[in-house]
């Protein structure tokens, strides 16, 4: 099958699997952590956190895949796996979800450039997802360092009643009207 996008776009979806496939390594770290810390809930969301991001690494191989180009998939840097407090690991997750922002925003560029539409059009579904990621991280943060070490019990509570996943639905239902 001939190769329907950029050989500079493929490079960077190449490249972008392995960023989403980091970023899902992070995550079971992150989750990991929080386990070992007694935080099931932020265990749990984070858990959940790094199926989303494998599942986007598989979204954009299989992009790849049917856009005829070559899948080559970059090494994965070890995660972090300690951290100070809760707050320096929920800010390495947003720092992430900011720079995978980026990351998805000059996929779009380049796309742009070369007049690959195909790619510019499959990113928008990456653009959307990437706003609903990085406000929902950067309002557990708020939460975290508002409630600091002692109040994780709140924090893990509004986890436990579906918290940002009730949240971002409310938002994404008030963006819908």
């Amino acid at each position: 099958m001939a190769m329907q996008i950029s050989t500079k776009v493929a490079a960077l979806l190449n490249e972008q699997v392995g960023n989403e496939l980091a970023a899902s390594n992070q995550y079971l770290a992150i989750a990991a952590h929080f386990d070992g810390e007694g935080l099931p809930a932020l265990a749990k969301h984070f858990f959940r956190q790094s199926a989303e991001e494998r599942a986007h690494a598989l979204r954009f191989v299989r992009y790849i895949l049917d856009a005829g180009a070559p899948l080559r998939i970059a090494a994965i840097p070890v995660p972090v796996a300690t951290f100070r407090d809760t707050a320096a690991a929920v800010k390495l997750a947003l720092d992430s979800e900011i720079r995978v922002t980026k990351q998805i925003n000059q996929i779009v560029d380049v796309a742009v450039k070369e007049g690959d539409h195909l790619t510019k059009n499959a990113m928008e579904w990456f653009v959307n997802e990437q706003r609903e990621e990085v406000s929902s991280m950067d309002t557990l943060l708020r939460m975290v360092k508002r409630a600091g070490e002692p109040g994780m019990f709140f924090v893990e509570n509004f986890l436990l009643q579906g918290g940002l996943t009730a949240a971002e639905g409310e938002a994404g239902a008030e963006a819908d009207a």
